[in-house]
């Protein structure tokens, strides 16, 4: 396991990203075209109504003294309250209504490409240049190729209208209800905001089927670059390893093809596609935005989309630094990977 101090070393290298990030996202959001103030006081509103909501919002005041109040509540997890889109409501309220949504949505693409894209990588490494081997491979560059906002309306358009058998949008069916806690031991407990997770917490079984056949298309549109670029590198990893001396010497030892793979070769090269895993976990937050708007769900993707629209700056801010810290925190956990899977690199 990853040393005390490997870890700690690992927690303070991230504070110069996130405050990069908190300073970029800051100066481009205020060179940015469009007055938030405006906005909220409509567009019929007079001058001197919109220079009073501009100074209640502290967009007065200098630059650098909203950058520095930027950073001192940032680092509190404060980003002020929204502008427009849930208005007057804390942007952190937001934040914690709407991340569970994206973080289900790109965890079930993620382990679609583990699970799927793993196994077809090493199943194409084994059997280089056999048909197994091309049809993996072109599967896999088809799989990068496709955007997201091709295939997720590809696949409604498929599933939806013409076989009719999954819904379009949404997280789940309208009339089912789901309360606001679940019960453990005769206390209430909040529900954690995945809908999956809810429904079984709260032992519905049928609102669990609706919500699975509501995540199914978007987790497999989320999934699909993930599980092509995932099994490339799987491939390309494996064969590299199985050319090895020490993979070799195994077999000339009288150990069998499945077992020197598995035992010897799977784990070592494993190492590049946990970077590739971390990597894309970023991504599919990323590619999240396009998802939650092809399918409406209502998650942090489409927040910031139309916090952009509506110049809502608490919100952007805050929806990217959160997205930073995810991504920074996963960046850490392949590190913490990266040390059980070869004790060397923490050396």
């Amino acid at each position: 396991m990853a040393s005390l101090r490997f870890v700690v070393k690992r927690l303070l290298l991230l504070v110069p990203v996130l405050f990069g990030v908190a300073t970029l996202v800051f100066a481009i959001l205020h060179l940015a075209p469009g007055d938030p103030a405006r906005i909220i006081a409509g567009q019929r509103a007079s001058t001197e109504q919109v220079n009073q909501v501009r100074r209640e919002l502290g967009l007065t005041r200098p630059l650098y003294v909203q950058y520095v109040d930027f950073l001192t509540d940032a680092a509190r997890f404060d980003f002020g309250e929204s502008y427009s889109i849930s208005q007057g409501a804390p942007v952190r309220s937001v934040i914690a209504d709407r991340l569970p949504v994206t973080l289900e949505l790109a965890v079930y693409g993620q382990l679609a490409g583990i699970f799927i894209g793993i196994p077809l990588g090493v199943l194409s490494a084994v059997k280089q240049d056999s048909a197994t081997d091309h049809l993996t491979r072109v599967g896999a560059l088809s799989g990068i190729s496709i955007p997201i906002f091709w295939s997720g309306p590809l696949l409604i358009l498929l599933f939806a209208t013409y076989l009719g058998v999954l819904p379009t949008s949404g997280r789940i069916e309208s009339t089912l209800f789901l309360p606001d806690h679940w019960t453990l031991l005769g206390r209430q407990l909040p529900l954690t905001g995945m809908i999956t997770v809810d429904t079984l917490l709260l032992g519905r079984f049928d609102a669990f089927v609706s919500a699975a056949r509501h995540l199914l298309m978007p987790a497999l549109v989320i999934g699909i670059y993930s599980t092509a670029l995932i099994s490339r590198m799987m491939r390309s990893s494996m064969l590299e390893v199985v050319r090895q001396d020490y993979m070799r010497t195994a077999r000339a030892k009288g150990q069998g093809a499945k077992i020197t793979v598995m035992k010897h070769g799977f784990r070592n090269a494993l190492i590049p596609v946990v970077t590739i895993i971390g990597i894309q976990f970023g991504t599919l937050l990323g590619g999240a935005v396009l998802t939650e708007t092809v399918f409406g769900i209502n998650g942090m993707g489409l927040t910031i989309v139309r916090a952009i629209g509506s110049s809502d700056y608490p919100v952007v801010q805050g929806t990217v630094l959160t997205f930073a810290l995810l991504f920074t925190l996963v960046t850490l956990v392949v590190d913490i990977t990266y040390g059980y899977l070869d004790p060397r690199i923490q050396q």
